[in-house]
């Protein structure tokens, strides 16, 4: 078995089937081993010095009035997404210490625990799309949480359409021709960073059509041996993004100028001798998928 990747396998029982339950979730409320997941503006909330998350009890963030999502259970005690963007300097307000900060769950990914970046994943990912879907886009009323959290309803008795958390599946994939990977990148990645290439499913669209559309839109190469690696949640903002390998029929290079800024084939034993801290090249993040592709390629 593969490890899982970054922000996969939170290690929750989500209990989609008790979300409905409102005497259920009123009581893991009230409940005092229940923990509560703060997100202030897409930043998650994690101790600096050595990188862990900060979970909040229910006094601690009584204070900010914020609608509680249920995430799930952990061990049976549940635990609640809180978005407190309301408030202008809410760790005024809660006694966490000098060591905690609301950052960008991308700087301290890889240095978390599995299952603690995981968690904090999702708690921006979800709280993200409630903040995107207070109006209802078929009417435009506003509308309200409903089922802990995972729906929300239009509050006009005319419309009443139910919107449900939404992730956009893109499929990214490391194309090789046996000894030599392809990698791009796009002008506005840091200096010398090269990556995967990627992209977003049509409606229509099988994740194999994907693949082949995007490399050949970007790239002008020609694939096959389309084969599924892995997957990996990417909340920044709300993707799910869909690792594959594939093998290329065609090697001349086409870019796409409006999609990459540089396209290029690249040996193993050139990816096997790069050194990390350059900024004349240097590979994907490391809590990226990407990343996981090229190493996994490189391994074989």
């Amino acid at each position: 078995m593969r490890p899982p990747n970054f922000y996969a396998a939170a290690g929750l029982d989500r209990a989609g089937n008790r979300r409905k339950d409102v005497a259920w979730v009123a009581e893991r409320l009230a409940d005092p081993s229940t923990r509560f997941v703060p997100v202030w503006r897409n930043l998650n909330l994690v101790l600096s010095a050595e990188p862990s998350c900060v979970l909040l009890a229910a006094e601690e963030i009584a204070v900010f009035g914020a609608e509680p999502v249920l995430l799930g259970l952990r061990e049976s005690r549940a635990l609640f997404a809180v978005d407190l963007s309301a408030h202008e300097r809410p760790l005024d307000v809660l006694s966490v210490g000098s060591q905690a900060e609301f950052v960008d769950l991308r700087r301290v990914g890889p240095l978390l625990a599995r299952q603690e970046g995981s968690l904090l994943a999702y708690a921006r990912g979800i709280l993200w799309w409630h903040q995107r879907h207070r109006f209802c886009g078929v009417c435009s009323a506003a509308t309200t949480s409903g089922e802990a959290g995972h729906v929300r309803t239009c509050s006009s008795p005319d419309c009443r359409a139910q919107h449900f958390p939404r992730t956009d599946p893109a499929v990214i994939m490391l194309v090789h021709d046996g000894e030599r990977c392809l990698l791009g990148r796009q002008a506005i990645w840091p200096k010398g960073m090269h990556s995967t290439l990627a992209g977003f499913v049509e409606p229509g669209e099988s994740l194999e059509e994907a693949v082949a559309r995007e490399v050949m839109e970007e790239t002008g190469i020609e694939v096959t041996d389309i084969a599924y690696h892995s997957s990996q949640p990417w909340p920044f903002p709300s993707s799910i993004m869909l690792g594959f390998h594939a093998r290329a029929l065609t090697t001349a290079i086409r870019v796409d100028p409006v999609e990459l800024e540089d396209a290029r084939w690249f040996e193993r034993r050139q990816l096997l001798a790069h050194r990390e801290d350059t900024d004349a090249f240097r590979l994907p993040r490391r809590d990226s998928i990407a990343r996981r592709l090229i190493e996994d390629w490189l391994g074989r």
